[in-house]
């Protein structure tokens, strides 16, 4: 999702730029995850959801989700207060509590790395569905990056075990694209935690990975 105007979207890459680029800094410099938190949490605060539609909030809560699940920390409800609001969330979050979804069906994929499988709810399902998008997660066991797909006919899931970090367009990647996607988010993890990395090598890594370009076909 992009946002709907150069001008905005400029001025967003520059933001989350120098947010990754202070993320990066804190790796390099062995912060704990809570100082991490502590960095996105702050860039959040300082974004005036007011100025924005509703595309661009999605944008800016999308990108927040991307980065914070690369380093490793959830910020999902501060991200979902900044969006909906306080009483909203809290809200949603007794109603799941009240009324849990009903689960239809589970599917597993092992992870490549520890084997753990990996859970995704089916909530709900309906004929004719497309299967729209690949799914870059994150192992809550080991913390590896996977990359899975939930097939057609799913109106509504759930996350199990794992983490969603980005998701792709099928329209936009095939599936070697898509796997080359996942490296690449592999790299700049292994970048932000090795401390003899420049900070010229990950800066030049950052706008392909919060901004990539669409695959050529």
């Amino acid at each position: 999702m992009n946002p709907s105007s150069n001008e905005m979207s400029q001025a967003l890459t520059a933001f989350f730029h120098d947010c990754a680029k202070e993320l990066e800094k804190a790796g390099r410099a062995g912060q704990s995850s809570r100082q991490m938190k502590t960095i996105l949490t702050s860039a959040l605060s300082q974004v005036n959801k007011i100025r924005f539609d509703t595309e661009e909030r999605e944008f800016i809560v999308d990108t927040f989700q991307e980065l914070a699940t690369i380093v490793g920390i959830d910020i999902r409800t501060q991200l979902s207060r900044w969006l909906y609001g306080y009483v909203l969330t809290t809200l949603l979050a007794v109603t799941r509590f009240l009324r849990p979804e009903r689960i239809v069906e589970v599917l597993r994929q092992p992870c490549t790395q520890c084997g753990t499988p990996l859970e995704t709810q089916i909530l709900q399902k309906r004929a004719g569905i497309p299967d729209m998008h690949w799914h870059v997660v994150r192992c809550n066991q080991c913390k590896e990056l996977n990359l899975i797909s939930v097939g057609p006919d799913v109106a509504s899931l759930r996350f199990g075990n794992y983490q969603q970090v980005e998701s792709l367009s099928k329209e936009d990647y095939t599936h070697e694209q898509a796997l080359a996607r996942l490296e690449q988010i592999k790299h700049f993890r292994k970048l932000i935690s090795q401390p003899k990395n420049s900070p010229l090598k990950i800066r030049l890594l950052l706008p392909s990975l919060l901004f990539p370009l669409l695959p050529v076909s």
